[in-house]
């Protein structure tokens, strides 16, 4: 049981929640997952499964998101789970002026994350620190947004709207939410969040727990394999005797197999390595050295 699990995270667990069940469920051991959801949030959750936890950290680091920010409140939590802090109507408010103010929050931007979050200060997660009645600065990060997009508009005292957001890593639509509501003077929460896309892996093939739970019991379920999840890394496959070597952790000296890659300069840039039969061996980098391009183990898979 090596590979990949594209979750559908339910509304009300936790990320750890749900890596837990997946461990009972499968009877594994090695179970991680790529990228926390808060506990109201729904939506891609990827779960490693066995060995495949080490192949997290390669994975593709889009996110996207259908988010529902509600105007007019504002909250100790940036989300409908907090302590409402005030609330004002917000009825003047409409969707011109709203998306007029919704560019700021697309491209490289500072966003300073929710209080309520698991982000450390001094060894210490926000969350814990609010819950304790600690007030600290939370330092501004930098963040991506590649793009929002309005879905659907609902006016009234405390109006609604339904945005597609593509991020990068790091990025708190709770703080979108929030900022926003600031930019219009009303306040503004985060009323409800779905995960669309994480890792690679959409909405639309996730499984839920009760799908999971369903193919088991007719010996249905296949992970998802590495070749697929890693998809969008560039790939080398060795020989036989190449493959044996590069397992046990030499480098493979650059010959015509690797002339395809010996372009890639960087050692940052992770490859795929397969077998010639297929089966796929791990992730290296490429070298450079006095006798060539070198092709280097950065994990051995098998």
């Amino acid at each position: 049981m090596q590979g990949f699990l594209n979750l559908n995270k339910p509304a009300g667990w936790t990320s750890h929640d749900c890596v837990a069940k997946v461990r009972r469920l499968l009877r594994l051991k090695r179970v991680g997952h790529g990228g926390t959801l808060d506990p109201a949030a729904t939506g891609v959750l990827p779960i490693a499964l066995g060995k495949a936890t080490r192949l997290l950290q390669y994975m593709q680091q889009d996110k996207a998101y259908k988010a529902t920010v509600r105007l007019g409140v504002r909250t100790t939590t940036d989300d409908l789970e907090g302590e409402v802090i005030a609330t004002q109507s917000a009825a003047g408010l409409t969707l011109e002026l709203v998306k007029g103010l919704l560019k700021q929050f697309e491209g490289t931007i500072q966003q300073v994350p929710p209080m309520y979050s698991a982000i450390q200060i001094k060894g210490k997660r926000l969350y814990d620190l609010a819950r304790a009645g600690e007030v600290v600065e939370v330092p501004e990060r930098t963040v991506e947004v590649e793009t929002i997009e309005v879905l659907d508009w609902r006016g009234g005292e405390f109006p609604e709207i339904d945005l597609a957001i593509a991020c990068g890593p790091g990025t708190y639509i709770r703080s979108i939410a929030r900022d926003l509501g600031d930019a219009l003077e009303t306040g503004g929460v985060l009323a409800a969040l779905t995960r669309t896309r994480s890792s690679g892996f959409d909405l639309a093939d996730s499984l839920t727990l009760e799908e999971l739970t369903e193919q088991l019991e007719k010996s249905l379920f296949q992970p998802v394999s590495p070749s697929v999840a890693l998809g969008h890394l560039p790939s080398v496959t060795l020989s036989p005797d190449q493959a044996r070597r590069w397992c046990l952790g030499q480098r493979i000296s650059g010959d015509d197999t690797l002339a395809k890659v010996s372009t890639l300069e960087t050692s940052t840039s992770p490859l795929q390595v397969y077998h010639e039969d297929g089966s796929f061996l791990g992730i290296a980098k490429v070298i450079s050295s006095t006798s060539g391009v070198l092709l280097a183990p950065q994990m051995v898979f098998v």
